[in-house]
């Protein structure tokens, strides 16, 4: 593609004379612009990716595929056998949800509340993490509390707790919230910062006393195998019977996953605008190493080299620069994502700061997904706005003629 001639001219002009000193300044910044503009693009693909495949997961371990609750009446079986004709590879599981307040000998604070019965609470914990206690042990008269809620608290497993509802029982001195205890069975962790400080587990049949509801009460909740099909499960269902409510895991997180995607996007466009600057760079840089060598492009022209080989030349000694600082971008966003949890453990403890909070964030540690067709696209992205930047000033090359460059020579 380039000859040997082109690829000599390229290479003495990245050597510039000690002279030519502001040449070299630009190409240095031209490289340092591009290298950032890569490398800062993929650590903010990477931690954005990172972010939702995180999300994802903790939603899923938390919440099921789709959720049926019933509207009028008990949700039939006759639904559920239905729904296992169309989807095999199912699952069901009963719960009832519900708010109370928790009370301590110090402290109080609200919570949500979810019936669930022991093999429930046995998937939930092997998808996420027990931090004390036995599943096993998770019986009538227990609970099961979120790590952050026990931290918040001081409660640890064997304590004991009193749980008061948002439903009224009727008494004779009037309407009176309804409050039982119960002993902590276990503590889990689910990484989801917000539902370990404000979620808990009962056994159903306490949640049917405490939340004051019974059988009829019951929501039906499925998992499948694959949980992109919630959407055309919910809509089958809502086919066999209109008379329940039905809503999906992305139904529950719609806004905050459509957000996720506008946020990355955009931080796409921002980022690449950090390229295209530092790209003007290698134009500018070009243009003037052009204006000097204007003596040695007459010579050549003088000495039969076409116009084409010298505009080729100056283009490939831009792109070799962006070229250059592409990879190394590349190469730096690559280390960086890949131990960017380190990183930000060590920026913390040097300078004192909560880098990524988990109150804020919802994770509790920094995720980084590096994305190999992301990573690709950025990578070809930077190649075109260089291959654009250099070429551009070559074209300067042939509007000059020898005589006009040589007369005062």
């Amino acid at each position: 593609m380039f000859s040997k001639a082109e690829r000599i001219i390229s290479i003495r002009n990245l050597k510039p004379k000690r002279k030519e000193g502001f040449l070299k300044v630009i190409s240095i910044f031209s490289f340092i612009g591009i290298m950032l503009g890569v490398a800062t693009l993929i650590i903010v693909m990477s931690v954005m990716n990172g972010f939702r495949t995180d999300l994802t997961k903790k939603i899923l371990g938390l919440n099921p595929h789709v959720t049926v609750e019933p509207n009028f009446s008990k949700i039939s079986d006759n639904l559920k056998k239905n729904i296992k004709e169309e989807y095999e590879q199912i699952t069901f599981e009963n719960s009832i949800n519900g708010e109370g307040i928790i009370i301590t000998d110090q402290k109080t604070k609200g919570l949500m509340i979810k019936g669930v019965g022991l093999p429930y609470l046995s998937n939930f914990i092997s998808k996420n993490k027990l931090v004390n206690g036995k599943v096993k042990n998770f019986k009538k008269g227990s609970i099961s509390i979120g790590a952050e809620l026990a931290f918040d608290l001081d409660l640890k497993v064997g304590d004991k707790i009193d749980i008061m509802s948002s439903a009224i029982i009727e008494t004779p001195f009037g309407g009176l919230p309804k409050q039982e205890s119960y002993e902590v069975a276990l503590i889990f962790s689910s990484g989801f910062f917000e539902f370990d400080k404000n979620l808990a587990f009962l056994n159903l049949e306490d949640a049917y006393s405490l939340l004051n509801k019974s059988k009829k009460d019951i929501n039906l909740e499925i998992y499948l195998e694959e949980e992109m099909l919630a959407d055309n499960l919910k809509k089958y269902i809502q086919k066999l019977n209109k008379d329940v409510f039905v809503f999906t895991w992305t139904d529950l997180n719609k806004s905050l996953f459509s957000a996720l995607k506008v946020e990355r996007n955009v931080m796409f466009i921002i980022l690449t605008l950090i390229i295209i600057v530092a790209a003007f760079n290698i134009i500018s840089g070009l243009t003037i190493l052009i204006k000097n060598k204007t003596k040695e492009i007459a010579i050549l022209k003088s000495l039969g080299l076409s116009d084409r080989s010298i505009q080729k030349s100056f283009f490939l000694t831009g792109f070799i620069i962006g070229f250059i600082a592409t990879l190394a971008g590349l190469i730096f966003g690559l280390i960086f994502s890949f131990y960017i949890e380190e990183i930000r453990i060590f920026l913390s403890s040097v300078f004192k700061l909560n880098i990524f909070p988990e109150d804020v964030y919802i994770l509790d540690k920094m995720p980084s997904e590096i994305n190999p067709f992301s990573v690709g696209l950025i990578f070809i992205f930077s190649l075109i706005i260089t291959s654009f930047a250099s070429f551009f000033p070559a074209l300067i090359i042939s509007k000059m003629k020898p005589s006009e460059a040589l007369k005062y020579d």
